[in-house]
């Protein structure tokens, strides 16, 4: 396997989102679980996508995570190497972003690496270095109020210099809109002033490319998928059309989704579900009180499991998540919550659930770890940016999952996902 292009993701809601962009945009694409062992059967692919749950955990363990897993792209041909974050930069002045970078930037030898979230078709664009969620500044958007990684500054440079080692910049949007060379240009003076990471402004589609044709020439670069697009449209040159997504068999049987996302998407697709199938709303003082709410919530999908498709959620507002975690502390509710919702996926694959909707990156996280599923094929794509995914070298049978980052799909994402999950 000679790769065109490795990736390393921070979470698993974002690595799904990055494989299915560089599917459609030519890339013959597999995402796995973690760095792969050496007897995990991948087909022949153009990228990898090798998925961490690094974004909220140690710093120094997420470095360690991440270089293991650029060594092994590396050993598979990847000249260049993306590091995945989330288009809203969740992050906290510590890390993990930018400890990342640094450790990526010094083992590939870049002078300077380049920067950004933005991704325009799903509405995060950069200007002047500030990132816009839709049309309001990061720290005025819901990500305020994120319940693990609050976003208070929309000024990336600002964010990044917090994080890093060296030095942050700026490529403005008037260089991006010259061109390539503009870019090259701006950058090589960043370099000379000592600059090491370089945010990069983007608001159009067609700046992604310009981006993506510079970044290609780097070792290494750091962004959401929309920078994967423009790379995979400079590595494939225009040349290649959307990569076929194979015809695969049905999987059939139960079907279940369940939701950690307290985005305000996730929320009103919830909301919007309950017309369709029945939904349990966890109890999280419960939760953290210890087992029984989870068994609880099992014997609930136990029983009607054989009715169609249900919905267990842990998803709460602001204010209640706040709340939740003033009583309990920040990292013992979140983690209980996880746990919790990673005992139910468990308990239901035993059950004989094999098609899986999960909102939210650190359920994902949870429930994928706890199944032992090592990686998965792209399939169709439900809504921009969450693909249908079928499992590889699980210890299961195949099942398909979908893996949706908090913000991302319509209010009738659940519906709409299962439609295609057959």
């Amino acid at each position: 396997m000679t790769l065109k292009l490795g990736c390393i993701a921070d979470d698993y809601t974002g690595a799904s989102d990055l494989a299915n962009t560089l599917t459609r945009a030519g890339l013959r694409t597999v995402q796995t679980i973690g760095v792969p062992s050496d007897d995990l059967a991948l087909p022949e692919v153009d990228a990898v996508v090798v998925s961490l749950k690094s974004r909220s955990i140690e710093a120094e363990l997420a470095v360690s995570r991440s270089r293991a897993a650029e060594k092994w792209l590396r050993g598979r041909g990847a000249d260049h190497v993306l590091f995945k974050i989330c288009s809203t930069f969740d992050s906290t002045d510590k890390g993990n972003i930018g400890p990342v970078m640094d450790a990526l930037r010094a083992d590939s030898g870049d002078k300077v690496v380049l920067v950004t979230p933005a991704f325009p078709e799903t509405g995060r664009t950069v200007y002047q270095g500030n990132l816009f969620v839709g049309s309001v500044p990061l720290n005025e958007s819901p990500l305020k109020d994120h319940p693990l990684n609050p976003m208070h500054d929309s000024n990336l440079v600002r964010v990044l210099t917090r994080q890093s080692r060296t030095k942050a910049g700026l490529v403005p949007l008037a260089d991006v809109t010259r061109g390539p060379a503009a870019v090259r240009a701006r950058l090589g003076d960043l370099a000379n002033q000592g600059v090491g990471a370089a945010i990069i402004d983007a608001v159009f589609d067609a700046d992604l490319e310009t981006i993506g044709e510079v970044a290609v020439g780097h070792r290494v670069s750091v962004g959401a998928s929309g920078i994967g697009l423009g790379l995979a449209r400079a590595l494939t040159a225009g040349g290649r059309k959307a990569a076929e997504v194979a015809a695969w068999e049905p999987i059939g049987g139960p079907a279940a989704c369940l939701a950690g996302s307290c985005s305000q998407a996730t929320l009103g697709q919830i909301a919007k579900a309950k017309e369709i199938m029945p939904v349990l709303h966890l109890d999280p003082d419960h939760v953290v009180e210890g087992k029984e709410e989870g068994r609880r919530a099992l014997a609930w999908a136990r029983e009607r499991l054989g009715s169609g498709p249900l919905l267990i959620a842990s998803s709460a507002t602001a204010d209640q998540v706040a709340a939740v975690q003033a009583r309990h502390g920040r990292e013992a509710a979140g983690h209980a919550i996880e746990q919790a919702m990673a005992d139910i996926a468990e308990g239901l694959v035993a059950a004989g659930v094999r098609r899986w909707v999960v909102a939210g990156g650190e359920t994902s996280g949870a429930v994928v770890d706890r199944l032992g599923i090592p990686g998965f094929l792209v399939g169709a794509e439900i809504a921009p940016g969450v693909p249908v995914l079928r499992t590889v070298g699980a210890r299961q049978d195949d099942m398909l999952l979908a893996l949706k980052s908090g913000n991302f799909g319509g209010p009738d994402f659940f519906a709409d996902a299962l439609k295609l999950m057959r």
